[in-house]
């Protein structure tokens, strides 16, 4: 059977293809990649309408109800990078941003700033700061398995600007010579609770590499393993997020800085529609989700 691929943006005709009922969406992205060499597979979307939702490259022909002559439409998503490189290239800058201002260079502070003392909330500080992104890198390259390879090249800039800018925006606050702390048993509770945050994000993480099989686009229900910091998941579809929010929100409260608050604010927001998404998706695709969690606050949504 023939297929028409036409572009989405103006209609064009890009190709014919000639496929079995039973080809994937992928290998007619390998028809085209053939036909247009700049045209990679994971630079293709398909589409049965022109601003219609992307469709699975693993559906067949046939389950998408096409029939001899039949019409796609094919969004080029521009050049792509791998998700991996994204995430190891957002999460080195803030590492190293804020561990060069911590230093307190002559570039933001003067002649003289670093030979002044510093809060002990400043060096505790600039550990966790340290110790999160390098758990994020090391995340990437050992935990995290992508359900997408790439993601657009262009979006790799947004990205890093958000996380660079920021990282420079609370480091310079946290780490300049007039910074005043908060009291210590403030900045030690907080402490305490950063640590169980970030050891119960680390779990969510372990917990949901475990849940899907290596090499497989399997979805399945998360649930808590042995790990009592899993048993979130009983309350929220994104206890990963869950917990990221509440290692910022205690950032800020060792910190006590207006930036860093700002920070974890935007952070919230963002995981925050991330996680309402998830959440539908999951009640949409299993009917047995369980009815009594939420997205990302437990009890609240």
């Amino acid at each position: 059977m023939e297929i028409g691929i036409l572009s989405t943006s103006g209609g064009k005709q890009l190709a014919t293809l000639t496929v079995d009922p039973n080809s994937t969406l992928r290998e007619l992205k390998t028809q085209i990649h053939r036909l247009k060499s700049h045209l990679y597979p994971d630079r293709q979307e398909f589409r049965q309408e022109p601003r219609g939702k992307g469709l699975d490259e693993n559906k067949t022909v046939a389950a998408l109800g096409l029939k001899d002559h039949s019409k796609l439409y094919l969004k080029d998503l521009g050049p792509q990078i791998a998700w991996k490189t994204v995430f190891l290239t957002e999460y080195a800058g803030p590492l190293f941003v804020y561990a060069w201002i911590y230093q307190r260079p002559w570039l933001f502070y003067g002649e003289g700033a670093s030979n002044q003392p510093m809060s002990q909330v400043a060096h505790i500080a600039a550990c966790c700061w340290v110790i999160h992104y390098a758990k994020r890198i090391l995340e990437t390259l050992f935990v995290h398995r992508f359900s997408h390879a790439t993601m657009p090249v262009r979006n790799l800039f947004r990205n890093c600007a958000y996380y660079w800018i920021f990282s420079a925006y609370v480091a310079y606050h946290v780490n300049h010579p007039l910074y005043t702390a908060p009291c210590q048993m403030q900045s030690y509770i907080a402490l305490g609770f950063w640590t169980i945050c970030e050891l119960g994000n680390f779990s969510i993480h372990w917990a949901l590499r475990n849940l899907r099989p290596p090499g497989s686009k399997e979805r399945r229900i998360p649930r808590p393993t042995k790990d009592p910091l899993t048993l979130l998941f009983n309350l929220v579809s994104c206890p990963n997020y869950t917990y990221e929010v509440g290692g910022w929100v205690a950032f800020t409260i060792m910190t006590q800085c207006l930036p860093a608050g700002l920070f974890a604010f935007a952070g919230f927001y963002q995981m925050a529609v991330w996680a309402i998404g998830k959440h539908r998706a999951y009640k949409k695709d299993f009917k047995d989700y369980p009815r009594g969690r939420k997205a990302i606050i437990p009890f609240v949504f």
